[in-house]
């Protein structure tokens, strides 16, 4: 965990994610990159230097009609002394079952945040951490290029006007593997995705691309990512005050 938790400590001071009395909601799907963040978080309250509550916070979609097992998280959060929320909603079967989505993500992705910002809020919660991490952005980026013509992708922290809830993503500078990695060597108990569309999405499609032109042209993803914060794409850029601190 100690590279994974150097790379939480760079992005939470370069971007200002976490401030003294913050109650973060963290989202937890049960999968290795929320398991990890949330593991992260517990650990970096002892040497950031800043004092912040967390709660931990699962929205099921129940696919199929059937509850998600979340035995593992409460296990987890009872073990580290972490209040832990469960919400079972409908959203599996309102995306495949009710609308019958031929692209279910985009959907599922929108309703799930909305319940987890509600949870937060109502938990009193003033910030909403999710596991997003530096492959998740490059995908974005992307997609977005590719599939809808455009350039952008999600940021780091967003404040949205309507919302008391901030959204940050600690693990946006990890890649996807070094976070594997750092679940099997920390014994972090994680659980597959559920979801019946997983691995025939679009989003699948461009994992492939980028995977095989990582295996042609060693570096790409990097280069990519690298090229967005050069740019400072939808706040993945740095200014120079920060990185006048962080010398």
């Amino acid at each position: 965990m100690q590279k994974i938790l150097g790379y939480m400590r760079k992005a939470v001071q370069e971007y200002d994610m976490l401030s003294d009395g913050d109650r973060v909601a963290v989202g937890i799907s049960g999968g290795k990159d929320s398991m990890v963040l949330l593991n992260g978080l517990l650990l970096l309250k002892n040497f950031i230097g800043v004092d912040y509550e967390l709660v931990a916070v699962t929205v099921d979609p129940r696919f199929g009609g059937v509850d998600g097992d979340f035995s593992h998280v409460t296990r987890f959060c009872s073990e580290h002394g972490t209040e832990y929320i469960l919400e079972r909603s409908n959203i599996g079967r309102i995306v495949f079952d009710v609308r019958k989505e031929e692209h279910p993500c985009s959907l599922c992705s929108r309703m799930r945040r909305g319940a987890l910002h509600n949870i937060a809020r109502n938990a009193g919660c003033n910030k909403l951490a999710l596991g997003h991490h530096l492959d998740d952005a490059v995908e974005t980026f992307i997609m977005n290029l590719f599939v809808e013509g455009r350039i952008g992708c999600f940021s780091p922290v967003s404040v949205p006007k309507t919302d008391s809830v901030a959204l940050i993503r600690p693990l946006v500078l990890a890649r996807e593997w070094e976070i594997s990695t750092a679940a099997k060597r920390s014994g972090l108990d994680a659980k597959k995705s559920r979801c019946p569309a997983d691995g025939h999405t679009k989003r699948e499609e461009i994992k492939r691309l980028i995977a095989e032109h990582e295996r042609l042209d060693r570096g790409f993803t990097d280069r990519v990512f690298g090229a967005m914060r050069r740019a400072g794409l939808d706040g993945w850029g740095v200014d120079e005050n920060a990185k006048e601190r962080l010398k």
